[in-house]
């Protein structure tokens, strides 16, 4: 629809504020999940409220982003400084549903894409503060996935099943021989690749089929790898969270990894000797 050469210009400077609207409202939820799901906190009964001092926030203190910026990153009641991620989060929530519909139009495929990466977002942020990923939040990409595969022609079935276990399995190996190996030398079990790590590739490989797992995993692994670098600059801790790269690449590889392995793969098939024939 989106992608209509007959749109008019006005419909998407009308359409396209609207789900950034809409997409910092959901962010601001988000911004509850991150940080009160590790807490074993209420995500609906408690009211959102200062961290520093308990504080109820005023509801003319709710509007995502504007907020924030109104009240100069400060609670109202005690002053304390109010981080700079909340209206990150809004924003990149919203900006991301942007880029969605820009890029895979406006259906049933691009609303679910969506709401897969508003989960990415809390799962990267969480295991960024927590190394910690809970498995309800991945089994919600895994429940994504069924109504993707009943009422979509995004994926196919095979492709999915193939999506499940081409990335998830080597990462379990990985993460079986190296705790076997730091088990052996050190006397602890320490995987190389993580559980949660593992089963968040099976399910998003539900969700997106296997090219674009496996673009998402290439690019997930190229990320970390710079990410790791620098951390292990600055901190000189070589142990990092790999969450929040994967889920970075799962968004890159969503958008665009069907592409990039067609392009892939028509490389590998080139053949630069291929004579052709005109009649």
């Amino acid at each position: 629809m989106l992608h209509n050469e007959f749109m008019d210009i006005g419909f998407y400077l009308m359409f396209y504020p609207i789900v950034f609207f809409y997409g910092i409202c959901i962010g601001s939820f988000l911004n509850v999940v991150i940080y009160r799901l590790p807490e074993n906190e209420s995500l609906i009964k408690r009211s959102s409220h200062c961290m520093s001092c308990g504080a109820k926030i005023r509801f003319r203190d709710l509007v995502p982003i504007f907020s924030w910026l109104f009240l100069r990153g400060k609670c109202h009641s005690c002053g304390q400084k109010i981080s700079p991620r909340y209206p990150i989060v809004e924003a990149l929530n919203g900006i991301i549903y942007v880029v969605t519909f820009a890029v895979l139009d406006f259906n049933l495929h691009s609303i679910l894409c969506c709401i897969f990466f508003s989960i990415l977002i809390c799962v990267g942020f969480i295991d960024y503060d927590k190394q910690w990923m809970d498995l309800g939040m991945l089994a919600l990409i895994l429940v994504l996935a069924v109504p993707d595969a009943i009422f979509t022609e995004a994926v196919s079935l095979p492709d999915r099943l193939i999506g499940l276990v081409c990335i998830s399995v080597p990462f379990f190996l990985i993460g079986e021989i190296v705790a076997v190996y730091k088990k052996a030398k050190t006397g602890e079990r320490i995987r190389g690749i993580e559980l949660g790590d593992t089963i968040l590739m099976a399910v998003s490989g539900a969700l997106i089929g296997w090219k674009a797992v496996c673009i998402s995993a290439f690019f997930g692994i190229l990320l970390a790898a710079v990410g790791g670098v620098i951390s292990k600059y600055r901190s000189g801790e070589s142990i990092f969270a790999f969450g929040p790269y994967l889920a970075m690449g799962l968004f890159l590889g969503t958008l665009f990894g069907e592409a990039v392995m067609e392009w892939y793969i028509e490389l590998l098939t080139y053949d630069p000797y291929a004579v052709v024939v005109m009649e």
